[in-house]
């Protein structure tokens, strides 16, 4: 702090306190840590802990903030590390696991709300994070009729095939939804370049220890962490110079060069521009904590209205009218014509 830093993210937050005597934790399933106690895992005494943090944070001025990476259990637990003399804000998992669903976005969406504002505190929506499969991938297969704890992580060995084309415009549409929220929103790098899962990294480049501790059963995170493409036609994509006697710690698909910064700039069809002009949005007509309202929709489908502004997400296999209203911005073509096609959302200023 005294170098000038804002704050820090927290990485596994829960995980800063013991329970007294190191008990066993006895056999468990993958991720099971996240649904149910565990003695190394949200134990009541980490939270002694973070008051001590928040009153140095506090002491700063301007104070500094905290940031928790901390998989719980339920937003109830959640909550804890949220309340005034701890941490500022905690990345919303929930919302991450969610498929893309409005049956299961809804619930998710009013649950995380209702026990931030409890403890006074803003949400914190993530998509993606250095952890799971990418949501542009995640999106590309079936989506469960629930949110399932597991879901994400058998995804990165799916035999399903993932349609790219359709993970793509569910998550063109998934920020729209996501930056019409309240409260704080991160985003992952890549993210904003519409980048894919790599599912087909060859077993010897494989980096992540999960791949060597499962036995090579677990492919683990690599995918979502290849280097990021720039520029140019073929790898490393401007990731390092092009003359580099080392290639980047994990390979680029050939294919990446449609996906590069350097093509995306200028083309306001893209990703990136999507982005851009959905934060450009949110700043001038998305602002405060405002709670959302939600409007009288058709199945499969959200709607609600912070202040001006109504957003509409059209997760059904069917097209649905759109109120009157002038268009801010839409996530793919259809919405101008007074309808919202699948997998589509939209920006609505009200009449």
């Amino acid at each position: 702090f005294d170098r000038d830093v804002d704050g820090f993210r927290i990485d596994v937050a829960h995980g800063l306190a013991k329970t007294a005597g190191l008990p066993h934790a006895g056999p468990r399933e993958p991720g099971a840590q996240h649904v149910e106690a565990h003695p190394a895992w949200d134990v009541d005494t980490v939270h002694e802990i973070y008051r001590a943090w928040r009153k140095l944070a506090d002491s700063y001025d301007p104070p500094r903030i905290f940031t928790a990476e901390a998989w719980v259990r339920s937003n109830e637990r959640l909550a804890l590390y949220l309340r005034p003399d701890e941490l500022h804000t905690a990345f919303q998992f929930e919302f991450l696991r969610a498929p893309w669903r409005a049956d299961v976005l809804r619930p998710v969406i009013d649950e995380a709300l209702r026990t931030a504002l409890e403890v006074g505190a803003p949400s914190t929506w993530v998509l993606s994070n250095h952890d799971v499969v990418r949501h542009v991938t995640r999106y590309a297969r079936s989506q469960p009729p629930h949110a399932v704890e597991s879901y994400w992580d058998r995804q990165r060995w799916s035999t399903e095939p993932a349609d790219l084309a359709v993970g793509t415009r569910r998550s063109r549409a998934a920020i729209l939804l996501t930056l019409s929220l309240p409260g704080v929103a991160y985003l992952y790098q890549g993210e904003e370049l519409g980048l894919p899962e790599v599912e087909d990294i060859a077993p010897e480049r494989r980096q992540d220890p999960t791949w060597e501790l499962s036995g090579h059963t677990d492919v683990g995170r690599d995918g979502c962490r290849v280097p990021l493409p720039w520029s140019g036609s073929k790898p490393p994509f401007g990731f390092s110079p092009d003359d580099a006697t080392a290639a980047p710690w994990l390979p680029q698909p050939a294919d990446w060069a449609s996906l590069a910064e350097q093509r995306q700039h200028d083309d306001d069809g893209s990703m990136l521009s999507l982005y851009r002009a959905a934060l450009a949005l949110r700043r001038s007509h998305l602002k405060g904590l405002t709670v959302p309202i939600w409007l009288d929709s058709p199945t499969d489908t959200l709607a609600f209205r912070r202040g001006d502004v109504q957003c509409w997400v059209n997760t059904g296999p069917t097209a649905v009218a759109l109120p009157e209203g002038r268009l801010l911005l839409a996530s793919g073509p259809g919405p101008d014509a007074g309808t919202l096609p699948t997998d589509t959302a939209a920006w609505i200023l009200a009449p």
